[in-house]
């Protein structure tokens, strides 16, 4: 059968001796589990739950992810401890009555899954820690650093748990780590764009040319759309940035890394704000400047201090160049505020007759006179 060659009688002595194995392995295994069970039931309702009701009783964090680690780790430990006295039973001591190997492997196991619970708390502590530090010593720490460093924190915690658990059955990580090397340098050099981007998220995390939440000009926005937006995520390949259109552009990091930063929102909400007009030179200047500064005053989210004005910045063909220079209360309606102040404008001059210039030819064409004679022909 199946290309085997055995008979009923051999089926039969496997099973008996099959039989003869477990049976007697069977009542000490039911034992242990009966035993974890009721250890894991009784700490958990008695001991974790009288602790619960201690912990909610304090305001802060802490405590909770301490007591939500430690439960994690009894649930690993109960169950790696079985695990281990299973070995015991169901396979044979080592050499000289060492203990079975694969006992050995559930140490290692239960060692590696400890730095689970450990990291994850780790990672926890550090966020409560800097959410503090932040709200005390007002520090810009916003959604991007402390999360990165969690990541990183919870990688190292995590390896730190693998490198004991080899340790601990006598393996050489030696060649694991000079192979991990060796790819290291490979997958650099495959995937150079990957980590050009990972290393600019990491530099933006640390140098915080700009923030979630900031507004920042694009440099890649679609044809016909806004051309600044509002930074919502920071990740570690590529910076999302919402436009006014609410389409979310995705820029790599690099490609921001290697550009001006315009950040509207970082020195405070208000910033000065330059619209320009002209008119005519047949126009009285001093009534225009005074227009001006009455169309910025009638207008929500201006300033009162400093004062608009309103300067000369040049002469064209046919017109006076003014700059309007007002100061706005949030930088987020500037484009509101540029409107309504142009508005304003158009309606003042045409009231007060004073003359928006456009492009305009006059032709003087010199009489001459007729030709006669010859020159006629």
């Amino acid at each position: 059968m199946l290309g085997f060659d055995f008979v009923w009688a051999d089926v039969t002595a496997w099973w008996n001796e099959l039989v003869a194995f477990a049976v007697p392995r069977l009542g000490p295994s039911a034992g242990i589990l009966a035993l974890a069970g009721i250890v894991y039931l009784v700490v958990r309702k008695f001991v974790i739950r009288a602790a619960g009701r201690v912990v909610a009783r304090t305001k802060t964090d802490l405590d909770d992810q301490i007591l939500h680690s430690i439960r994690r780790a009894l649930s690993w430990s109960v169950l790696t401890w079985v695990l281990w006295r299973l070995a015991f039973v169901w396979f044979p001591p080592g050499a000289d009555g060492a203990p079975p190997r694969a006992a050995e492997w559930v140490v290692a196991l239960w060692i590696a899954l400890l730095f689970v619970p450990l990291s994850r708390l780790a990672c926890d502590l550090l966020l409560i820690v800097g959410t503090q530090v932040a709200s005390r010593r007002r520090a810009t720490l916003d959604a991007t650093a402390l999360p990165l460093a969690t990541r990183v924190l919870r990688f190292l915690l995590i390896a730190v748990g693998a490198m004991l658990a080899l340790d601990r059955l006598g393996i050489n990580i030696q060649p694991f780590l000079a192979g991990s090397a060796v790819m290291g340098l490979a997958i650099s050099f495959a995937a150079k764009d990957t980590l050009s981007n990972l290393i600019a998220g990491v530099l933006l995390v640390l140098d915080r040319p700009f923030q979630v939440g900031d507004r920042i000009e694009l440099w890649s926005a679609p044809n016909e759309t806004g051309t600044w937006g509002d930074v919502v995520d920071i990740g570690l390949r590529a910076t999302k940035i919402r436009n006014p259109d609410n389409l979310v552009v995705v820029v790599p990091n690099n490609e921001i890394m290697r550009r001006d930063i315009v950040n509207y929102t970082m020195s405070g909400k208000d910033i000065r704000l330059r619209i320009p007009f002209s008119v005519a030179y047949e126009s009285n200047l001093e009534r225009a400047k005074a227009l001006l500064v009455e169309a910025a005053g009638a207008v929500r989210g201006i300033k009162a201090d400093p004062v608009p004005i309103v300067i000369v910045r040049g002469f064209g063909p046919s017109e006076i160049n003014l700059e309007l220079r007002v100061w706005i209360v949030d930088a987020r309606v500037r484009r509101r505020i540029a409107d309504e102040i142009t508005g304003n404008m158009l309606v003042a001059f045409a009231a007060e007759g004073v003359e928006i210039p456009y492009p305009r030819r006059e032709l003087y064409i010199r009489g001459q006179p007729l030709p006669t004679g010859r020159d006629a022909e």
